[in-house]
């Protein structure tokens, strides 16, 4: 069955609902530049009071490596995802010092970047296909080119979809690319760092029912 993500969780209220209805994996975002960014105080509360079944994501871009490390400890996370410009090195460096699994973000311009990922296959856990955009380093709301992510699918690797994902597309991108996992963030979003309701649960079932 595919993973959801919801990614950009900045409360307690939105993380118990996404875990409720039926996400896999919620996303913290602790990069300084992001709009959805937390402080690790918050996330540390938010994750404490979530049921075991749902699995909590700090996503960083190029982090200073210690504060990443204590971040992580700090709020107990199953996974880390690097969203910005890391080499293979610092990956390795993360996981040697975390023991998490990587989920290593790319930011898709064009078809290049699939010669790019062949340099993480030995230290990421997963991939995640994001839209590039000059302006942010996710959750822009941006579609990108679906017919690269299938180019992706030859690395063999377990991918999440991300990149402008709703209710009303994610049922198309599941069935043309058939990815390991989907992620949405400004997609099931009433206000900027508030989530819908109504719009998760229709993700989550459009998603799960493709």
């Amino acid at each position: 069955m595919i993973k959801i993500k919801i990614c950009g969780i900045t409360n307690a209220e939105d993380a118990m609902l996404a875990a409720n209805l039926g996400a896999d994996l919620v996303g913290f975002n602790f990069v300084k530049e992001s709009p959805r960014k937390v402080s690790v105080k918050l996330a540390s509360e938010v994750i404490s009071s979530l049921p075991g079944f749902v699995a909590s994501v700090g996503v960083f871009a190029d982090e200073d490596l210690d504060a990443l490390v204590k971040a992580a400890k700090k709020c107990a996370l199953k996974y880390i995802q690097l969203h910005g410009s890391e080499s293979p090195e610092y990956c390795a460096t993360v996981f040697s010092k975390t023991s998490l699994p990587i989920i290593k973000a790319f930011r898709v311009k064009d078809d290049s970047v699939v010669e790019e990922m062949k340099n993480y296959l030995n230290c990421a856990d997963f991939f995640l296909l994001d839209a590039f955009s000059e302006d942010a380093a996710g959750g822009t709301g941006k579609v990108f080119n679906w017919d690269i992510a299938l180019k992706a699918r030859d690395l063999n690797k377990p991918f999440f979809l991300a990149g402008g994902l709703a209710p009303e597309n994610v049922a198309d991108a599941v069935e043309k690319v058939r990815p390991f996992g989907v992620d949405a963030a400004s997609g099931v979003e009433r206000l900027q760092r508030r989530k819908d309701y109504d719009k998760m649960k229709n993700f989550i079932t459009a998603a799960r029912r493709a």
